[in-house]
């Protein structure tokens, strides 16, 4: 989502599941699918002892809410909040998800957390929507809000593979996404401060090809992927 202006996302606040689902047909998944995936992965690398602590996550971009539940369930003990510029993206948010998570619009300046307030940051294709000169800031917004130690993981698609190509220019709200290659989030993430980076191409495989999926751990070498992951710590 652009930041800071909302304004794009306020127009496909109440299609942009339907939206989604209609771009990722080609998957043979459903949006629910990828945002499980990225929550099952961070739990995953963090482990369970980690993943059970009550700790506070950040859902950066949180759009419309959907990865709020997928969240809580890969970490049932967290305090989740979700940030987003659309104010009609976070009141939709807000409705449908009622106790599990607190909202709160961000502006321009910057993340609206006190300094070092959270345990990990998701930021689920979130920067591909931020103009390139902006981004060093909100990595620099989103490493102040995080503890010493805290975790951030990024989300992005991988510029390498055709189908995601593909996904993307016929996606009306992709309309103003400028693609991160992984070297480009890798060099910003370190600039910005952030220690222990480590990349993985991840999403490899088709639901036709679902069998498949379990040698996905094996692959995150491989620039196939649909997407990719960089994970860091402050």
């Amino acid at each position: 989502m652009s930041q800071p202006d909302g304004r794009q996302f306020d127009r496909y606040a109440g299609s942009y599941t339907e939206m989604h689902r209609v771009n990722i047909r080609a998957s043979g998944e459903e949006p629910s699918y990828f945002s499980c995936y990225k929550a099952r992965y961070m739990a995953a690398w963090l482990g369970r002892q980690k993943a059970a602590m009550p700790l506070d996550v950040l859902d950066f971009g949180c759009g419309v809410g959907n990865s709020i539940p997928h969240l809580r369930d890969a970490f049932p003990s967290a305090r989740l909040q979700g940030v987003d510029p659309s104010g009609e993206s976070i009141q939709l948010a807000a409705a449908t998800h009622t106790g599990i998570a607190a909202f709160r619009l961000n502006t321009a300046e910057g993340l609206p957390g006190e300094d070092h307030s959270f345990d990990l940051v998701q930021a689920a294709c979130v920067f591909h929507h931020i103009k390139p000169d902006e981004r060093d800031h909100w990595l620099n917004e989103i490493r102040r809000v995080l503890r010493p130690g805290g975790d951030v993981f990024m989300f992005e698609h991988n510029v390498l593979n055709p189908l995601t190509l593909k996904a993307v220019r016929d996606c009306p709200f992709d309309e103003d996404a400028v693609l991160l290659p992984r070297s480009e989030l890798i060099k910003r993430v370190r600039t910005a401060g952030f220690t222990g980076v480590k990349a993985r191409y991840i999403v490899f495989f088709p639901a036709a090809l679902g069998f498949l999926r379990p040698l996905e751990p094996w692959l995150g070498f491989v620039p196939l992927g649909a997407q990719y992951v960089v994970h860091a710590v402050a």
